[in-house]
């Protein structure tokens, strides 16, 4: 008898590995997070989709693939120089009900900062291959609250399914997004209504652009509901990107060139009329063509007939 626990042991070892991984598990273990941190690295966010399973708890919230790779893009956009990698002395593996939880600190640079905190990946192994169910960090990590992790985007009000640019508009030489916050549209179709009819906003129809930036201002535009942005590079060298507007209407496109940094206009809007003018691109009508120049197309009325007329406009 004093060699049955013994026995129970040893049968419980061979057969369900005392939630210990062997060492070659741990080493492909190992080799899976440190290409999953290579790929965060070099900033490909559709290299990451094979390592994700349809659907996974990511930081506490059930999110699909596609919605972890967009949210992994946003992070690779607003931090362009962003790198991680694990500490090797700090890797702690276990066996769960055929999950493999890993847990290890990792270090990242971001923004031209250093930091570390502690991030656990559950994984399950799917046709030979190592899949993530869960990513996050440990409640008790430290750094919890670092701009890297999906709550910061999710937290700012301009962060939703809106697109974002991204660009240095405030002229820190760190990258930063503009979004825009449209109107409510209401919706007074009948069969009666024409297609082309200019719609109708709950509280007045105006757009405003927002940046992540704390320190630039919003930039509203009445009586605009459809849009569009464009990052227009530094027009006036003063070493900030400036932002383009597209006002899209049912017979027109108006081009708003703003300054992003004071949210003045460069020159009057550039109005296009889309009916007889089509399929014309940003290049088409806005081009800058010299220091602090800027070439500007526009639709406008020569004898009745609509014809392309191009200004250059100094910026000094």
């Amino acid at each position: 008898m004093k060699y049955f626990p013994l026995i129970s042991c040893l049968f419980v070892l061979l057969f369900f590995g005392c939630n210990e991984v062997k060492p070659k598990g741990e080493k492909e273990l190992r080799t899976f997070v440190k290409e999953w941190n290579q790929a965060h690295t070099l900033l490909k966010a559709p290299s990451l989709e094979r390592d994700y399973m349809p659907v996974v708890n990511y930081y506490g919230n059930e999110r699909t693939n596609t919605q972890v790779q967009q949210d992994k893009n946003l992070l690779f956009q607003q931090f362009p120089d962003y790198t991680q990698q694990a500490l090797d002395n700090q890797f702690v593996i276990t066996k769960e009900a055929g999950n493999y939880l890993v847990t290890f600190t990792n270090l990242v640079n971001y923004n031209g900062l250093e930091a570390d905190y502690t991030l656990y990946l559950s994984l399950i192994l799917k046709n030979g291959k190592f899949k993530i169910q869960r990513e996050g960090v440990i409640e008790q990590a430290n750094n919890i609250d670092l701009p890297i992790f999906p709550k910061a985007r999710k937290n700012r009000a301009f962060i939703s399914k809106n697109r974002q640019l991204f660009g240095d508009f405030n002229g820190d030489g760190l990258s930063d997004y503009a979004t825009v916050i449209s109107p409510e549209i209401i919706s007074n179709k009948t069969n009666e209504t024409p297609s082309n009819e200019v719609k109708d906003c709950a509280g007045g129809c105006r757009s405003i652009i927002t940046f992540s930036s704390l320190d630039l201002k919003d930039i509203t535009i009445e009586g605009a509901y459809q849009s569009a942005l464009e990052n227009l590079k530094d027009l006036n060298s003063d070493g900030a990107d400036d932002i383009g507007f597209w006002d899209i209407k049912p017979t027109t496109k108006t081009l708003y060139v703003f300054n992003a940094t004071n949210g003045e206009l460069f020159c009057e809007p550039i109005v296009i009329n889309t009916n007889v003018h089509k399929n014309l691109k940003l290049i088409d009508v806005f081009k800058k063509t010299g220091p602090n120049k800027i070439t500007v197309t526009r639709s406008t009325q020569v004898n009745g007939k609509w014809v392309l007329k191009s200004e250059v406009i100094s910026l000094d």
